[in-house]
């Protein structure tokens, strides 16, 4: 590989020398391709804080929600959004399956009580998307339920963003090959194969169910107010960059 004189530049920095000695065999392209997404991820943390102390300062809320099939990314993305600002100013929310007096609720009742306090930024790592797509995809709800949810969300939504919530929508999308090449490592892994339930199988196995409900979802709930954004996970670095730049974008916080 011909190195230009950035490129040793890059690697001549504390984290490009890190990477460069991480490993016995040093591999100079993987070297400057981890320290280039290294610092850019830097770069962009800096001003995730700076999005934060404006949030703090103007006591503004906002909710991003994080979709997307199993082993998408969201939460690797969720983390590196979150592990550099202030944890007393933001929540993640990531809800089990719903108790049995939350069944008996109306759906929407537990998401509301998750929302954001003036100064505050929410990330849901799934949220009540939940209903659009793996419920009705699985079968743990009813057609009913489906439908009165895909009447309503689009006035839920508009609801609390006209009460002042900033809410985006992200959905990170893989292919079938790729979710099942993630698996195969999550089994493989003793440190992780936690992560894969009979759940995940049965989900990759409803493959073409879950994206006919993907689609509905996103035909009716992408709406100028509050729209999706798609964000190509089958590359997990480009993905985590991608999420966070849109955010920032979002929040009219970019140069």
């Amino acid at each position: 590989m011909e190195l230009t004189n950035k490129d040793v530049e890059i690697l001549n920095t504390k984290i490009g020398l890190k990477k460069l000695i991480a490993n016995n065999v040093i591999d100079l392209e993987k070297s400057l391709n981890a320290t280039k997404y290294e610092l850019e991820l830097r770069g962009l943390q800096e001003q995730l804080i700076n999005l934060q102390e404006r949030v703090i300062k103007n006591h503004e809320k906002v909710v991003v929600i994080f979709e997307g099939r199993d082993s998408a990314g969201k939460g690797g993305a969720i983390r590196r959004i979150t592990s550099r600002i202030n944890p007393r100013h933001f929540r993640i929310i990531a809800l089990p399956k719903p108790s049995f007096e939350e069944e008996g609720q109306w759906y929407f009742q537990r998401y509301v009580n998750h929302l954001p306090n003036p100064g505050e930024i929410i990330f849901f790592d799934r949220s009540w998307y939940n209903r659009a797509i793996v419920e009705p995809a699985m079968g743990f709800c009813t057609q009913d339920e489906y439908k009165k949810f895909m009447t309503q969300v689009n006035l839920f939504e508009q609801m609390f963003t006209d009460s002042g919530i900033k809410l985006i929508k992200l959905y990170f999308s893989i292919t079938k090959e790729e979710q099942a090449r993630r698996f195969k490592e999550l089994e493989n892994d003793s440190l992780k194969k936690w992560k894969l339930s009979p759940v995940d199988i049965k989900a990759h196995e409803l493959w073409d169910e879950f994206t006919e409900y993907k689609e509905a979802m996103f035909k009716k709930t992408d709406t100028e107010q509050c729209p999706w954004k798609i964000i190509d996970a089958n590359k997990k670095r480009p993905a985590r960059i991608e999420a966070i730049k849109y955010l920032l974008e979002q929040t009219n916080i970019t140069e």
